[in-house]
């Protein structure tokens, strides 16, 4: 189903209130769904940190109308990152039609290990449990998305960045494309459009293309994502609706 991929690529939030580094306290950024032209969804980003605590994200993305009827979605995503939003756990919950899974992802910098575990909540059992090599500091997509932003590009620079989805660890791309004006249900933005080269054998085998415009200043507010994939499957967009 189309908005499957939805619980991997959303980017985060934008700062309200900064801090050291300028990441907000605490932030709820929501948007709206649409893939082939149909409202396909909603979804909630929550961001909040602590000096001790590290940062945490969560995300639930849920479909609704047309969508819903053909196919329900509800998934729900929670990460934990320490200093230089290092990811250091990831756990997800997906109800898509009739099928339900929840995947835990444990990274830990010491050792430089990722263990990955995937089980089908409703047949009881192990889908997969493995363990792989990681850098120090590495990014699922959701952090490493949002770690993007901190980056300050200009239009045709780029950036490595470490990423892993507990399966596979690779160095992904990031790119800030060009300026571009955007309008969205929350308002007329200028923005500067980027790239993250995780698809077409990168982080995922999958042929795709993952698109997100930054608003143009100090804020770097992401009110646009798009995710490009086959004609068959056709274009994801989100938009940011509001933000609190």
């Amino acid at each position: 189903m189309a908005l499957k991929p939805l619980v991997l690529l959303l980017v985060s939030i934008a700062p309200a209130s900064p801090q050291a580094g300028g990441l907000p306290a605490r932030e709820s950024l929501y948007y709206t769904i649409e893939w082939r032209l149909f409202s396909a969804g909603k979804a909630r980003v929550q961001w909040s940190t602590q000096p001790r605590d590290g940062s945490q994200l969560s995300l639930h993305v849920e479909s609704a109308g047309f969508v819903s009827k053909l196919f329900k979605v509800e998934d729900d995503y929670n990460g934990s990152f320490g200093p230089g939003l290092c990811a250091q756990s990831a756990q997800s919950t997906t109800r898509e039609g009739s099928r339900q899974r929840e995947t835990k992802i444990t990274f830990d910098g010491e050792t430089r290990k990722a263990s990955y575990l995937e089980r089908d909540l409703v047949k009881n059992t192990v889908i997969l449990a493995q363990e792989i090599d990681i850098p120090a500091c590495v990014h699922d997509l959701v952090g490493g998305l949002y770690f993007a932003r901190t980056l300050n590009l200009e239009p045709g620079q780029s950036a490595q960045v470490p990423v892993s989805d507990g399966k596979k660890s690779v160095v992904a791309r990031m790119e800030a494309q060009q300026r571009e004006e955007v309008k969205t249900p929350s308002g007329t933005y200028k923005t500067v459009r980027y790239e993250a080269y995780v698809f077409n054998n990168v982080l995922y085998r999958r042929s795709a293309h993952l698109n997100f415009w930054l608003t143009d200043d100090s804020r770097k507010l992401p009110v646009q994502i798009r995710v490009r994939l086959p004609f068959t499957i056709g274009t994801i967009t989100l938009q940011l609706e509001k933000r609190e």
